[in-house]
């Protein structure tokens, strides 16, 4: 008997997409999937986009009983959960630029020289969870910032804002709206049906070059149909509840960026979603300054810009810290401990510093199950650099993909051990 594909693959996206909730009866079905599959890993990233002073961020000395900088002071009930890296980079991906390369290590005009081109962190582990979760992925913010996800085909993933981010997660879609997507499911699935079917014909009649470059198409369209299969079950499925109100339309504000983790939170609690991007600035008046981030960015080691940086970026650190105090509060009814034991939070620009230097980026890496605690100083001497890819592979692993290289890599990072 002929089964037909695409209702086999909508039957296998409803057998392993179901959200794992306390309130839900198929919990413990999902505690004993996890157990034979290995814990349940989420990935959080907070970014910005104009690198931080350095002289507030990084550590003089490595090992577990360095002094903490001031940058990172707001962090200190949690120095036994975290790690800050020193010397680790991208390479010279140029001012700017490099701030979207943060999750990948690859500029985009070189992507075509990578397996995966210019694919993110996020975007690998969203292809991992496929449709276990409502959203594989989000992406969101708290203002106009630089995005730094990109899918397979290079595409910039867009951001949604404070307001749309509570509205994905719990709030209902009107009937009309359910039923406009499933009919768009339905359609964009019959064209990709014609596209492949269409495609079989075309392929034989190219040569070997343009077939290799054609077959790079194909696998987009696939990816697309993919994501069509995975999606379309979650339309009818009801979303999670929450007492958590709505949030007031966002404005960019340190107040929003505070009630952002909350949401963040929120999302990795009810399972919605397993990896979260989330890209952040600074709004003129906030902390009783004036003048842009970027504007301080420059600070010409000028005591009045440098005090406002430390006074911006200190409060990333410090809704980094209320992000971490409502994870390690959550026990994981999945994997056991709490979430923040198999929860991610990595923390970085892929831009180091406002005077558009992309050598030693800020990175921290806090949870997840790693041994923490310590200040990491790599080589600083050209010749001897660690890739900060090495610590994306090493993400990448612990959130259970098998991948032996990502972006440009060298390897895993070492000295980042793992619980035992």
């Amino acid at each position: 008997m002929n089964v037909d594909r695409r209702n086999f693959l909508k039957g296998a996206g409803v057998a392993i997409a179901l959200p794992l909730l306390e309130s839900m009866p198929t919990l413990r079905a999902a505690q004993k999937a996890a157990k034979s599959a290995g814990p349940v890993k989420r990935f959080v990233c907070l970014s910005n986009n104009y690198g931080i002073y350095k002289k507030g961020f990084f550590p003089a000395a490595a090992g577990t009983d360095y002094a903490l900088p001031p940058t990172l002071k707001p962090l200190e009930r949690h120095r036994r959960d975290f790690t800050v890296f020193s010397n680790l980079d991208h390479g010279n991906t140029g001012g700017h630029q490099g701030v979207p390369v943060l999750l990948s290590g690859v500029r985009p005009h070189l992507a075509t020289g990578f397996p995966e081109g210019n694919l993110s962190l996020d975007q690998k582990m969203a292809e991992h969870v496929g449709a276990a979760t409502r959203f594989p992925s989000l992406t969101v913010r708290v203002n106009e910032s630089n995005l730094i996800s990109f899918t397979r085909a290079g595409v910039q993933v867009p951001a949604i804002d404070l307001r749309q981010t509570y509205r994905a997660l719990f709030l209902e879609e009107p009937a009309a709206a359910k039923a406009k997507q499933r009919q768009q499911f339905k359609l964009h699935g019959s064209i990709l049906d014609v596209v492949l079917e269409q495609a079989k014909t075309l392929k034989d009649q190219l040569g070997k070059q343009d077939q290799h470059k054609f077959e790079e198409y194909l696998d987009s369209v696939r990816s697309l149909e993919k994501k069509i299969v995975q999606q379309e079950p979650w339309v009818d499925r009801p979303k999670p509840k929450t007492d958590h109100p709505e949030p007031p339309q966002g404005k960019g504000t340190a107040a929003d960026l505070k009630a952002m983790m909350e949401l963040i939170a929120l999302a990795i609690q009810t399972d919605s979603t397993r990896a979260i991007t989330l890209s952040s600035g600074f709004v003129n008046g906030d902390f009783g300054l004036n003048g842009g981030y970027h504007g301080f960015s420059h600070h010409g080691n000028r005591d009045s810009h440098t005090s406002a940086l430390m006074k911006i970026e200190a409060n990333m650190t410090t809704q980094m810290a209320h992000l971490l105090d409502l994870l390690k509060a959550q026990p994981d009814h999945v994997n056991g401990g709490t979430l923040l034991d198999h929860t991610m939070v990595f923390f970085g620009c892929g831009m180091a510093t406002g005077t558009h230097s992309t050598k030693n980026l800020p990175l921290l890496l806090a949870g997840g199950g790693f041994k923490h605690g310590e200040s990491k100083i790599y080589p600083e001497e050209d010749a001897q650099r660690v890739p900060a890819a090495n610590l994306l592979l090493s993400m990448l692993q612990n959130f259970g993909v098998e991948a032996d290289r990502f972006g440009t890599s060298s390897g895993t990072l070492t000295g980042l051990e793992r619980k035992s």
